[in-house]
């Protein structure tokens, strides 16, 4: 996904009228601009920072949703909605398959060691925006 894309989305929602998907995209810009900013890149938004933040900020709505109590139907309802726009931007992360394939091709002498921690340390940082923390733990687990 890219940066332009998403600005494109906002204005077009901005022209629609649609308040609540406008609210939901503009979450995600304001969230990849900070995260720009905090990397030092402001002026080249990468697509990697783009997804990160995107990550991020699903998160967020899912945890949002979880928490609301089901007592207050029409602010889990705005929660759900904004948890599907930000959905629709979501990049397509790996399966558990795929990073399973992937510590065994580029680090099995880790996965050999069973160190689930340095095998963590090493992998999460470059998987970060294309695969799911929680699944990455699950295959180390597998091999450990």
């Amino acid at each position: 996904m890219t940066f332009e894309k998403l600005q494109k989305d906002m204005i077009a929602a901005m022209k629609a009228h649609d308040k609540p998907r406008k609210d939901a995209i503009s979450s995600l810009v304001s969230a990849v601009k900070k995260l720009a900013i905090d990397e030092e890149s402001r002026d080249n938004i990468t697509e990697d920072i783009v997804n990160r933040a995107i990550l991020k900020e699903y998160h967020a709505a899912k945890d949002q949703l979880d928490t609301c109590p089901d007592s207050r139907a029409e602010l889990k309802a705005e929660y759900q909605f904004r948890c599907d726009v930000i959905g629709e931007y979501l990049p397509k992360l790996m399966t558990r398959e795929e990073i399973r394939d992937y510590l065994v091709k580029n680090h099995a002498d880790l996965c050999a060691g069973k160190n689930r921690g340095a095998i963590m340390k090493t992998v999460i940082p470059e998987l970060k925006g294309r695969a799911d923390n929680k699944d990455i733990s699950a295959v180390v687990g597998e091999f450990c």
